[in-house]
């Protein structure tokens, strides 16, 4: 599995702790895979649960224990849901934050008692074929590569497989045709199961009946990564830097964004990092960039939607909170992991002239992309649409971002810095601390990076 889909699955995961164990009762959860953990064999996943550990090591096990005796209920529907939901989490564990290979765990392995309200790996592919006729935003190349997998399907290729195995070899095969990095069979399905047959709804896991309701509890769940907003920082040398691991919709992380652009408001300069943004909402990228212009009115992409034939256009927007960062350089870093609303970001920048791109150039996916559910266990992502850039009338698909300055990704910081700084050493009226700042920042910096 890709990083970026255990990060995720991950997020979902302690989304759920926190709604089903009370304040206090965990700590956080990882996900681990194969070559993560000898325990874990191809095709297996392991979720691992941290408990608050007490302060001396002698304790672990009668804390663990006692932890054990007052949580089984939520434990035990875990286990459930992860078997429901996540089958590929053959192993769970709860155990402390503690790098000692003799801290006591709990293991709880799926006994396979639920494996029959899973569907089999064929009527996987089939439901999945249909969804890609229906849906995609090419619908002969949906039919050609539908072909060609139905004719693995027939031939019995996907027989017989664990969830990963057949969700990575169907997405292998539809890009084979495709060529699109945005469609992909993942694990992760539809909504959650109900409760254990006999039991009643626990109140603190009824879903959310409404739309509010709903984008509340996602809002909760953006906060565990901080709405994928990493680091904000003043560097020596009054230089702003961001870094942005994905692209949050505004709804949710409009303050969060907010606060980070007027943390870095001061600045003379502004990098962006973006070599680990994986993608996110195309009105995030919207928000993100308007606080890049002025007021007035500015194009930054459309959307053609297959499906309607409609294009929606996306234009800075005449009003933020806060303060703008205008008339001063943003540099935007790149990597070949940059994606999808990644790549729409410094896209859009680098189409405007906004900003100088440094890096790698990146992974080239610029389709909008809507998941639809299978099983409880595994869905589809599927491109829906695709971008138009409305300076050079087409898009980033296949090809990526190509950087304005073109370095390998771990050298790309130290360029851009080194602009940024050289850009503060040039200008008038700098105060003399933070031009001494900005001096020996640079004269820090790699000889090849200072130029």
């Amino acid at each position: 599995m890709e990083r970026d889909e255990v990060d995720q699955i991950e997020r979902v995961i302690n989304h759920e702790l926190r709604e089903r164990f009370l304040t206090g009762a965990v700590d956080r959860a990882v996900l681990l895979q194969h070559g993560d953990d000898p325990a874990i064999q191809p095709g297996q996943l392991l979720v691992r649960v941290f408990v608050p550990a007490p302060d001396r090591p002698e304790d672990y096990e009668q804390t663990l224990a006692a932890w054990q005796g007052a949580h089984q209920a939520g434990m035990d529907n875990l286990r459930r849901e992860l078997s429901l939901r996540l089958p590929a989490a053959r192993l769970l564990e709860f155990t402390f934050d503690d790098p000692g290979a003799d801290a006591p765990r709990i293991a709880m392995p799926d006994d396979g008692s639920l494996a029959a309200e899973q569907m089999s790996g064929r009527e996987i592919v089939t439901t999945a074929l249909s969804l890609l006729r229906a849906n995609y935003v090419f619908p002969e190349l949906a039919d050609q590569a539908a072909i060609a997998v139905e004719a693995r399907l027939a031939a019995g290729e996907y027989d017989d497989l664990d969830e990963i195995t057949l969700t990575e070899l169907v997405t292998s095969h539809l890009r084979e045709v495709c060529e699109d990095k945005h469609l992909a069979l993942r694990l992760g399905g539809g909504p959650p199961p109900g409760p254990p047959p006999g039991r009643g709804p626990e109140p603190e896991r009824r879903e959310p009946k409404d739309h509010e309701a709903r984008r509340l509890a996602m809002r909760q769940m953006g906060r565990l990564d901080n709405f994928g907003i990493r680091r904000v920082e003043r560097l020596d040398g009054n230089v702003g830097y961001l870094d942005v691991r994905r692209v949050a919709v505004p709804a949710n992380a409009g303050p969060a964004i907010t606060a980070a652009m007027e943390l870095v408001a001061g600045t003379y300069a502004l990098i962006i990092d973006l070599r680990r943004n994986g993608g996110g909402s195309p009105e995030g990228v919207v928000f993100w960039c308007s606080y890049l212009f002025g007021e007035h009115p500015t194009h930054l992409n459309d959307i053609f939607h297959a499906d309607t034939g409609e294009t929606q256009q996306f234009w800075a927007l005449p009003y933020v909170p806060g303060t703008r960062y205008v008339d001063r350089p943003v540099y935007v870093l790149t990597s070949s992991h940059t994606f999808s609303g990644g790549e729409d970001f410094c896209y859009t920048l680098q189409a405007l002239g906004r900003a100088q791109v440094i890096g790698e150039t990146t992974g080239g996916g610029a389709h909008p992309t809507r998941p639809f559910p299978i099983s409880a266990a595994v869905h589809i992502a599927i491109p829906f649409a695709r971008s138009v850039n409305p300076v050079t009338g087409t898009n980033w698909q296949g090809t990526g971002v190509v950087p304005d300055v073109a370095v390998p990704e771990a050298q790309a910081y130290d360029t851009a810095y080194a602009a940024a700084l050289g850009h503060v050493l040039a200008m008038e009226d700098v105060p003399p601390p933070i031009a001494d700042e900005a001096r020996d920042a640079l004269a820090a910096l790699p000889a090849t990076e200072r130029g």
